[in-house]
């Protein structure tokens, strides 16, 4: 039976951790473990979602909750509430509801502080793993029979019924997702007509039938170049010479979003190189299976520039493909050949110079799952036997979560994100007595995750922002600075400050927090608002040469609403309880922002939302934001509007249901047959509470809290349903923990905010 270890090295000597391995997150099989009725459990699980998966696509994290709740001896022996249609919602019946929510929660917790929770969804992130381990020579040391079953439960769960794979589990097939997940399925073991439910002719047919994987995205080409699928002269040129620019010039890797520079940077590593992984007997088969006409007669210069109309989300403008083929036609042939291939060589060792740091710096975690196996990969090309690569081998169980829907590959885990939130929700609660083991254990990971040096040496020259006094997005080993975790884990240590040191522990000394507050205020642009990883440098135009097909908004580092929303939220509460620190500083970002806040409100008076979805995702931010800046509905117009924006697509049974297709669409989608989804629901509950709607009229409000209230479940768990998250305007996310934690939160802040209103 599969279970979850947490802050452990696993014994390898190839590993280090800056604080004791806390928030990591290992899975392992262990026979041994559990008993006969809960392996009859997890089967139960299994089969429930495979049964329902045409209408939930996301797991609820199955396997984890049964391990915890079992280790945390929970037991929620207060009965369940209802309320019907015409009845009053009473504080006693929210409290009830609340104390359910609040034990389970609490009951959800690992051993370290955190709460462990799935955060995957994305149908491109696994295959690539496969694919290097199997250039190595490491697939069958890494990944047991039991670790594959599992991979090809995931990739059987989430097939599309046409056969094809999407980017993401709730989306229509792609040429990316599919190519990619039938080479893995084939590399795990599958033969061509092998598979659940004949799973790899379906998926075979889906890729013939849309004209083979010679329109697939430009990433999608590359990992094909790299297995000998496709020639690299069929790829957009990726020179590593790149990393050799002067920092003066407007096109350098500083002045790039963070990932597209560190995705590029392994990739033009092996481009330059022209790596090809050995010409195997699978590696034969396939370029018979995936390609509609003969390999060796494809004209490649011809599909340089060709993607599939299911991926094709951001069109190449007429200049980026001739750059491209500029690059190709008059840059390559001299990089290539004497006296310029010296050039060359410099280039790809500064290029290794740099992966090496990256590596370093996050203890061979990296920025993230893609960038993760092409940095492992060029470690291995570099030195096949060297350190570098073992390192990188033993962080892969960093990246591997397990759910009843199969084995799956996180972004890079969202430790430090959904604990910081949940601190927020369950003090929201005010059941601190109850709950003071819990808080202090939060306490406790919170402080010690916080980030306590910058990334070393000369940092800047390394294109590198400073990070002390910053949180990740998941652990403190990770070393990635993020805007709205540093916030919202500033957030945390502030409410906590406020609470007797007995129940919570000690509160985060000032000068830590000042810490926190310098990079927050140093992440601030000319706009007002905050980057999430860094300031924004890049010029806009950039963008107009974005060479992924499938994700927008990717060149250049922006400025989000959600971001800026929590840092003012923390800095004004800082500023509250510290006043003798960055007062000033403080009262002129909150100015700036409030005005970049304004200026971001889209015309149909929401906000967009860039890690969520999606505008009643940035809505419940912005407001929340505002709100701390005291901009409420009586005295600013743009907070009236949102809350009068979000009423109006208030469902008839209290709800609010918005689809993933508003992120890419940009325009409010509600979900089919004007469903309601929980997690939605509490964002735009919570937005109008902040926002002071209580006041104008409770009564939507009471209609939201009946319906969280009536779908709470027996042991206090909600429902999962549709996904909530998004990256890059195209690519959803999903957020496991989130329906633990908002239905709760929601429900937290209506009790004390709506109903002690409307009760005076």
């Amino acid at each position: 039976m599969w279970r979850l270890r947490v802050a452990e090295s696993g014994n390898n000597p190839y590993i280090n951790s800056t604080n004791n391995y806390l928030g990591r997150q290992i899975w392992e099989f262990d026979p041994n473990y559990g008993t006969l009725e809960e392996l009859a459990q997890v089967e139960e699980a299994r089969k429930k979602f495979r049964d329902n998966r045409d209408h939930v696509k996301c797991s609820s994290d199955a396997l984890l909750h049964l391990q915890l709740l079992k280790e945390n001896k929970f037991e929620n022996s207060i009965p369940q509430v209802k309320i019907g249609d015409e009845e009053e919602v009473r504080c006693e019946v929210v409290t009830v509801t609340l104390k359910r929510a609040v034990r389970l929660l609490s009951a959800l917790q690992a051993s370290d502080g955190h709460w462990p929770a799935e955060n995957s969804g994305v149908m491109f992130y696994f295959p690539p793993l496969v694919f290097v381990l199997y250039i190595t020579g490491h697939l069958d040391s890494v990944f047991t029979s039991e670790h594959k079953k599992e991979i090809l439960r995931y990739m059987y769960n989430h097939q599309n019924k046409d056969g094809g794979w999407g980017l993401h589990i709730e989306g229509h097939s792609t040429m990316f997702g599919t190519a990619l997940n039938y080479i893995c399925m084939r590399m795990l073991g599958e033969g061509p007509n092998g598979g659940k439910d004949d799973a790899v002719r379906r998926a075979r047919r889906w890729i013939r039938d849309h004209g083979g994987v010679t329109g697939i995205p430009s990433w999608g080409k590359t990992w094909l170049a790299i297995l000998g699928l496709f020639d690299w002269s069929g790829c957009h040129p990726m020179p590593p010479e790149f990393w050799l620019l002067p920092p003066f010039l407007p096109v350098h890797p500083a002045k790039l979003f963070c990932y597209m520079r560190l995705t590029y940077l392994p990739m033009s590593y092996l481009y330059g190189k022209r790596f090809v992984s050995p010409t195997t007997e699978l590696i034969l088969e396939l370029r018979e299976e995936v390609h509609t006409q003969p390999y060796h007669k494809i004209n490649w210069r011809k599909v340089r520039h060709l993607c599939a109309k299911e991926d094709l989300h951001y069109p190449h403008t007429l200049v980026q493909d001739l750059l491209w083929d500029s690059l190709h036609i008059l840059a390559e042939p001299f990089l290539t050949r004497w006296p310029l291939n010296k050039l060359r060589e410099k280039a790809l060792k500064v290029t290794m110079k740099h992966i090496h740091y990256e590596d370093e710096n996050s203890q061979y975690i990296t920025i993230g799952c893609v960038e993760k196996v092409l940095c492992m990969l060029a470690c291995w090309v570099e030195d096949a036997e060297g350190e570098y690569y073992k390192r990188h081998l033993a962080r892969i169980a960093d990246y591997i979560w397990v759910a009843e829907d199969g084995m799956k590959m996180q972004s890079f885990g969202s430790q430090l994100w959904d604990t910081s939130l949940a601190i927020q929700a369950l003090l929201a609660s005010a059941l601190v007595d109850e709950i003071s083991r819990t808080l202090r254990n939060g306490h406790h990971f919170i402080k010690d995750s916080q980030v306590k040096h910058n990334p070393s040496g000369d940092f800047r020259k390394m294109s590198r922002y400073m990070s002390k006094g910053s949180w990740t997005f998941s652990d403190r080993d990770h070393g990635w600075q993020v805007s709205d975790c540093t916030a919202e884990g500033l957030m945390c240590c502030l409410l906590l400050s406020q609470l007797p040191q007995e129940l919570v522990g000690e509160a985060l000394e000032t000068e830590r927090m000042c810490d926190a507050v310098n990079i927050l205020l140093s992440l601030q642009g000319q706009s007002g608002g905050i980057g999430t990883w860094e300031p924004v440098v890049g010029n806009l135009l950039l963008e107009h040469f974005n060479p992924i097909e499938f994700l927008e908004d990717v060149v250049i580092e922006y400025e989000h609403a959600e971001c800026t929303s929590s840092a003012i939220q923390a800095l004004v509460l800082f500023r509250k309880l510290h006043p003798d620190h960055f007062s000033q500083e403080i009262d002129l970002f909150i100015k700036k922002a409030i005005h970049f806040l304004e200026n971001q409100q889209h015309p149909n008076g929401l906000w967009y939302g860039n890690w969520g979805i999606c505008f009643t995702y940035g809505t419940w931010f912005t407001l929340r934001g505002l709100a701390a800046a005291g901009q409420k509905h009586y005295n600013n117009p743009a907070v009236r509007r949102a809350c009068d924006s979000l009423l109006s697509f208030q469902n008839e049974d209290g709800g609010w249901g918005e689809s993933y297709l508003s992120c890419p669409k940009k325009q409010y989608i509600p979900l089919e047959a004007n469903r309601s989804n929980l997690v939605q629901t509490a964002f735009a509950m919570l937005g109008l509470i902040h926002a002071g709607q209580a006041e104008r009229d409770p009564i939507p409000l009471h209609h939201a809290a009946r319906l969280l209230i009536n779908s709470q479940m027996e042991n206090g768990d909600f429902p999962q349903q549709e996904i909530a998250g998004v990256f890059m305007r195209n690519c959803m996310s999903h957020y496991a923990a989130y329906r633990n934690i908002f239905p709760l939160w929601a429900l937290a802040e209506y009790r004390k905010h709506v109903l002690q209103i409307t009760k005076i």
